[in-house]
This record gives structure tokens, sequence and C-alpha cells, in this order.
């Protein structure tokens, strides 16, 4: 089991990293007041009001069922997260656990109601999150999620299987 824990952080460290970086990179927002109308001040991703404000969008991937996609702009990030799902009981768990956080949107900040479609999650980081929050400590924060939610979904997995098993075993105990 351990080993398995040491290879598995082995193998996520460099993409990990090169989230990190491009997270960092793409986090240098600035207070930007709509163009259209006065004392309005929307993230652009959002909006999309204006095509010169927004960046090119950016896709770090792991592989193809793991994927991080920043979409960048002057005063707006959203960074939307495909999680690993191995099998239809990852995936399920994964719904369900991504619709339970999903709910609770507000005590996260900076996490949206709903993702980007094609994706599980999404965070919407703004100027505004950039002056309440120290950069480094969001950018540590989704990296941090990314890995907490991979474990999460690991552990429900083993528990659902445990209890499957057990089931099994005492409905079959019936018949002997």
């Amino acid at each position: 089991g351990k080993l398995w824990a040491c290879k598995m952080a082995t193998t996520l460290k460099p993409y990990l990293n090169a989230l990190k970086s491009t997270l960092t990179a793409a986090i240098c927002l600035r207070n930007f007041g709509s163009q259209l109308v006065e004392r309005h001040n929307k993230p652009e991703i959002e909006s999309k009001q204006n095509k010169e404000l927004i960046l090119q969008p950016v896709v770090v991937s792991r592989n193809k069922n793991e994927k991080v996609l920043i979409e960048g702009s002057i005063n707006s990030v959203r960074v939307s997260i495909c999680i690993k799902q191995a099998d239809e009981i990852e995936a399920i768990l994964c719904k369900k656990l991504m619709r339970f956080l999903m709910q609770r949107a507000e005590q996260f900040i900076i996490l949206r109601r709903k993702p980007v479609e094609g994706y599980d999650i999404s965070f919407l980081v703004t100027n505004a999150h950039t002056e309440m929050f120290l950069k480094h400590k969001l950018i540590e924060f989704i990296i941090q999620f990314m890995e907490n939610i991979d474990k999460e979904i690991s552990e429900l997995k083993l528990s659902v299987n445990a209890r499957a098993r057990v089931t099994a075993q005492e409905f079959l105990t019936q018949f002997v």
C-alpha cells in the first residue's frame, strides 16, 4: 500500500508542478471595470463581452481523462478540472462528491456552482480574490484540492467495495 502511494505521488508530481507554474502565470489579475457599463466590474472570462481582454485557453493534461482547463482574462481566471475516473464506481462517486461540493460553493468562495461543459468542477478566481487572499495560497488550495479529491474518491471506492463484499457474504450465507 505504501509503495503504491509513493509511486502515485511521484507520477502525480510533474503534472501538479506544471499546473502550479501555469496557474502562477495565469493568475496575474487586475481590477478592470466594464467597458460597456459604467461602475460595473464583472469577471471578463464569464461575461465574454470583450474578446481582446480574454487570453488563449490552456489545457494542462496528465492523460485523456485527467486534465485542467485554464481560461484567463484581464480580471479573472476560470480553472476547470477533469478528475480521474477509472471505472463506473469512480464516475458515480466523483459525480456525487462534486455535486455535494458545488451545493456548498459559497463556503469555498472561488468554487463555481456549475462546472464548464465537459469538466467535473470549476473554480473562478477574480481580481477581488487576489486582493483578499495571497496568490500562492489560492494556487496551493487548488493543487491541494486536486490531491485530496483523488485520495477521497479512492477511499470512498474502497469503502463501497468493502461494504459490497460484506453484504454479498451475508447474503450468500443464507444459501449455505
